[in-house]
């Protein structure tokens, strides 16, 4: 049975960069995990020193679960223990940026795609050049090679030419260029609202589902009502 269950297992490859915004993945992560979906982590060298920045929070390869479970159960407003996670790491695979042996480095590892998020203007160089100069890279560009889904959640302002050309080469490659633009017709009241939505996005152009903001449905006014009470 074990055996079977790893046969059939294909996670959603999420890769973490330098870039500020570390709650946004943190929110994938939790919407990932509560639809269901197998989990593979990457978290580059850059964003650690983000994670710490912008939580306090230490992300260590030998305690990497214990760090993974205190951050997804922070809030975007820095309150600890905002979401309960316990038990929902069970079907969590980490591996370490500097490791290009890892399974998802090869196209023949059954990922179902990859989520960047937050990506760096750095990360979506590299992977627009092909650079491979790290695990988050080179599964970036195994993804667009094996032609599977790659959603880039770029978080930076402004972006100058050449980051903009990148992009374009990026959408040209099959991946989904997503900016992390929240929005306000959510009806967002709280600094999780938009973080959340940016993060529905970003499960919206994976097709996986979730319940992270309100949608449009053609009504105005709808935006006044927040989903928190």
């Amino acid at each position: 049975m074990e055996s079977q269950e790893k046969k059939s297992r294909r996670p959603w490859v999420v890769g973490v960069s330098g870039a500020s915004g570390t709650p946004y993945a943190a929110a994938v992560l939790r919407g990932l995990l509560a639809a269901g979906e197998s989990v593979d982590l990457v978290v580059s060298r850059a964003s650690r020193l983000t994670l710490l920045d912008e939580t306090g929070i230490s992300f260590r390869d030998a305690h990497w679960r214990e760090d993974l479970a205190a951050w997804l159960a922070r809030g975007a407003d820095g309150k600890p223990d905002t979401f309960d996670v316990a038990g929902s790491l069970d079907d969590v695979r980490y591996w370490a940026a500097g490791d290009l042996a890892a399974g998802p480095s090869s196209g023949s590892y059954p990922a179902k795609g990859m989520l960047v998020v937050p990506a760096s203007t750095a990360a979506v160089a590299g992977v627009a050049l092909g650079l491979s100069k790290d695990l988050l890279q080179r599964v970036a560009s195994v993804t667009l090679k094996e032609r599977r889904p790659l959603v880039v959640a770029v978080r930076e302002t402004p972006l100058n030419g050449q980051t903009l050309k990148h992009m374009v080469t990026l959408d040209e490659a099959g991946a989904v260029v997503l900016p992390a633009s929240p929005a306000f017709y959510a009806g967002a009241t709280h600094i999780q609202d938009l973080v959340d939505f940016v993060a529905g996005r970003v499960l919206d152009a994976a097709g996986v589902p979730h319940g992270l903001y309100r949608r449009w449905e053609g009504e105005l006014g709808g935006g006044g009502t927040s989903r928190r009470s």
